[in-house]
């Protein structure tokens, strides 16, 4: 039986043609995409951003490291794709369509297409997270 699966699974790879290869990884280091800027949606405050998916050609998917620094906050928006925000060090609040959560590291906040969304600093220490989405074609 197990021989018949292999050669059904050999058979089916065959079937399909070569395998298109994948592009070789890209390595972004942070330290190379930094800059110093206010954060989006309403310019909030300060914020230092690692634009990490910038560097990549073709993406698919955008991927970023911001620091909003103490009062700095990415004003509410509609989004046009689920976005997800990863809070790295510090603490914020986010809302989607009016409802406020607290987060804190280790948390992430799993946001909607259609929904009005944004995330701002609290607390002592600086906001960092990681903010990823996909790329949305015109």
């Amino acid at each position: 039986m197990r021989n018949l699966l292999a050669a059904t699974f050999a058979l089916a790879a065959f079937a399909a043609g070569p395998a298109a290869a994948a592009p070789p990884a890209v390595i972004v280091d942070e330290t190379k995409v930094v800059r110093q800027e206010p954060p989006p949606h309403g310019a909030i405050g300060m914020s230092t951003a690692y634009r990490i998916s910038d560097a990549v050609p073709n993406r698919t998917m955008e991927f970023r490291k911001r620091v909003l620094h103490v009062g700095a906050a990415i004003g509410p928006h509609p989004i046009a794709h689920d976005e997800v925000y990863y809070v790295l060090a510090g603490e914020g609040e986010v809302v989607s369509d009016g409802v406020k959560a607290r987060l804190t590291p280790g948390m992430a906040a799993y946001l909607y297409t259609g929904a009005v969304v944004g995330i701002r600093q609290t607390g002592a220490a600086e906001l960092a997270l990681i903010i990823s989405y996909p790329v949305v074609k015109p």
